[in-house]
Parts: C-alpha cells; structure tokens; sequence
C-alpha cells in the first residue's frame, strides 16, 4: 500500500477519534464514542502494517500478542478502586512508548535538524512522563507515602536537574547520533526529572497529576509522530495532549488553584490546619432509616470511601426506594472526588444510576439547605468546611459542596480518620451531622433492608 493511501485512511482514522470524542460528551452517546475512536484506532493499526518501511513482522506479532493478554487480563482483573492507579500507569506506559520510539528514529541515520529536535522532545516528555506516572502509581496505590515530600533547597535541585537537561539537550543537538553520550545523559535525567516533579505532589493534588500526566503523555506521542513522520500518531498526541490540559485546567478551578500552585507549592507541606475539636453524634441504621423515610429531598455525595466499599449498587437501590417513598434523589458530584478525573461518575455511571440525578457542585450548593438529607459516602475533602472557615488549612479557598448547610447530615465512614489529603474535618462535630461508622456497602444495606420490611 502506497503512503498516500494509507495518509487517506490515517484521515479516516483521524475523523473517527474526532467524532468518538465529540460522543463522550453525553452519557447517551458515550459507548458509541468509544466504539467509534476504538474503530479508529484499530484502522491506524493495521493500515500502519502494510507500512512498506517495516523491518519485521515477527516482533510486531509478539509484541502484539503479549499486549492482547495482558491488556485482557487486566482489564478482567482490575477493580474500581484501583482504576486510578490503572490510568496512571497507562499514563506511563505512553510515555515510556514515545521515548523508545523517539529514540529508535535516530537508527535511521537520515534526521534533519527538525527531527532531531521532535526526537529529544519525544525522549524528554516520555522519560518524564513514565517515571512521575510510576511515582504517581506507588502514592495512588499508597505502596509509599502519599503525601507530599518535600526538603530543604527542593526547588534550586529541581532547578540544576532543569539546566542541566537543557544543557544535554542542546550538546545532543550539536552532534546527535545513537551513541551520543549526551543522548543517555537526557533519558537519565529525564526520568529523574520525572520523579522529582511528582515528588512534592499528594493528597488531593492527585487527581491534577494524573490529568496533567496523561496531557503529557498526549505530547510525548505527538513529538514521536514528527520523529517518524506518522500523521495519525500527530493528530492523536495532539487530541489527547490537549484534552489533558483542558482538563488538567478545570480541575484547578475546581480546586480554586492555579497548575503552578499545584506543582511546585508542596500540597500541606507548609499550611497545618487547626486541630478540630468536639463530640461526634453517632446513628444506627434503625435511626438513619426513620429520617430518610421522613426526608423529602435526599442528596448523596459519593467519595472514594463509596469506590473502596463497592458500594455504588446499593446506593443506587436505596436512591431507588427513596424515590418510590416519594423523595427527590440527587447525587452531587464534586470535580475532584475520588482520586482521577470523572472517579464518581464512572462509578455511578456502573451502577446504572440515571445521569440526570447526577448534579454538579455549582448547582447542587444554590439549593442545599432545602436538602433534608445528605447522605456523605466516604467523601471528605470535597465537604469540608475548612475549605471556607479554616485559613490555615491546606485546602482553604478550595470550593466544597456545602453540606453542613443541609437540615441534617449523615456521614458513612469506617472511623474518624482524616481523608487522602490528611486534613482533619470539622463536618464530622456539626451539630448536624451523624456519624453512621462501618463498611459503607454493609450499612446502606441494612438501611435498604429496614425500607423493605
């Protein structure tokens, strides 16, 4: 097959993701969209294998294969919970992807000074990107200390880290070939970059890293495009580098932050919140079914206590049953609860929970003090009143969802431990609040069960 040819299915291939994308707009359309950029990417595939410039046929079957099985079990395996950590290692594995392939051109022997530069732009951002998705990993999957790290002079060693890859860069630039020591000295640095970025990032910043990861890992594929000249490999970097950065930035809107607070400022590291004192007011499920069969209006705020427990089944049952009492059933989304971008949606999306129930925070806050119950499902930093109240706090000036404003407030959790950012709550002593402690899953259960005896 000719290169005009397989340039005009690239083009095909192009319109799809375009139309797929435009799709997951709407949860009417969305596995439409998916299947429709799904179908895209496999015609990129296999119009790419009757590429005249393939070596061997062999490795690319292998390789394949091997991705075919693991992709399949991982995607039969993987649980909610640990869909982020998924997402960050996909993150990863695109920019570990990119660098390779950027590194791999150079065996051409025939760069211009143009591909030179794609090449060191596709080894830098993929050797970033991989080592800060695999720093990002270990802290969503909590194998190390999810909190942010921070020492002394961090930002003048980040600097002379910056400098020096800048340094190599420019000397690879001057003389580029496969055997450059300037070439090995970018990737190591590279992925030390990587990590050190991530380093000083945690607690609730997460979900900004994981979106800003994966605008990387967009931009890393995009630079290898140039490299090797590959057109769908272009405008699909560009897609999702840009659609990382759109989402990266209303994520830090939503956190009332700027990217470069988020990135460079040590998320708690300088900021200690007060210690908030006072007496919980512990529920039964006996009690905390008397008030919802009494409520009118119902909201429920889902966090990732609610992905932990696995509980989204049930809360759609019991939203069910509160709707059949004659009770108005919302579920206000907070844009960054959980730990990934659309956490709770993906999750309630799963459960079949009607996605016009699902009520963003702006529009849930105007009226939530006619909401006689809101039902708080492992969420914690996304309502906490710290974020208005508490000017020493970490997430002061961050937006919430007001629900100490709601007549009353119920809180599922296992115990009074701080959420992911490690900020204390003062929601948990309003006078309001009740606290219904246990497995999530368990004691909407056996409030569901009281509504059906």
């Amino acid at each position: 097959m000719n290169i005009e040819l397989i340039n005009i299915w690239y083009v095909i291939a192009a319109a799809l993701f375009i139309f797929g994308l435009k799709q997951l707009g709407s949860p009417a359309t969305a596995v439409r969209g998916n299947m429709l950029s799904s179908l895209g990417m496999l015609i990129a595939v296999v119009v790419t294998l009757f590429n005249a410039q393939i070596i061997s046929f062999q490795w690319i079957a292998i390789a394949a294969l091997g991705g075919a099985i693991v992709g399949a079990v991982v995607a039969q395996k993987i649980e909610m919970t640990s869909m982020p950590e998924m997402v960050a290692l996909f993150n990863g594995s695109g920019g570990i992807a990119s660098l390779l392939v950027g590194w791999a051109a150079l065996y051409s022997g025939q760069t211009t000074t143009f591909t030179d530069i794609t090449i060191l732009l596709s080894v830098v951002i993929g050797g970033i990107t991989f080592s800060g998705s695999i720093l990002a990993w270990g802290k969503l999957s909590e194998v190390m200390n999810s909190a942010a790290i921070v020492f002394g002079a961090q930002r003048f060693v980040n600097a002379l880290i910056l400098v020096a890859l800048l340094a190599c860069a420019v000397m690879f630039c001057q003389d580029p070939s496969v055997d450059s020591p300037y070439l090995y000295a970018v990737i190591g640095l590279s992925l030390v970059f990587g990590v050190m970025a991530v380093l000083p990032i945690g607690g609730a910043d997460m979900p900004v890293v994981i979106s800003l990861l994966n605008s990387y890992s967009g931009l890393a594929a995009c630079a290898a495009g140039f490299a090797i000249n590959n057109n769908i490999l272009i405008v699909a970097g560009s897609m999702v580098g840009a659609a990382g950065i759109i989402l990266t930035n209303i994520m830090c809107k939503a956190m009332n932050r700027s990217l470069g607070n988020v990135l460079f400022s040590g998320f708690g590291a300088v900021k200690q919140a007060s210690k908030v004192e006072g007496e919980v007011k512990p529920i039964n499920t006996e009690d905390a079914f008397l008030i919802l069969e009494a409520a009118q209006s119902v909201s429920f705020v889902p966090g990732y206590g609610m992905a932990v427990a696995q509980a989204q089944h049930v809360v759609r049952e019991l939203g069910e049953m509160l709707e059949a009492n004659g009770a108005e059933v919302t579920y206000a989304i907070h844009p960054v609860a959980g730990r990934m971008p659309g956490h709770m949606n993906v999750l309630l999306a799963e459960a079949n929970v009607p996605y016009d129930q699902l009520v963003e925070m702006e529009d849930i806050n105007p009226r939530i003090d006619n909401v006689d119950v809101a039902v708080v499902i492992g969420a914690n930093d996304v309502v906490n009143p710290a974020a208005r109240n508490d000017e020493n706090s970490p997430i002061y000036g961050m937006p919430i969802i007001n629900v100490d404003q709601a007549r009353t407030v119920f809180v599922l959790k296992r115990s009074m431990a701080s959420g992911f950012s490690g900020v204390d709550n003062p929601l948990f002593f309003g006078e309001n609040t009740r606290m219904l402690f246990g497995d999530a899953k368990d004691s909407i259960s056996s409030v569901v069960a009281e509504f059906k005896t």
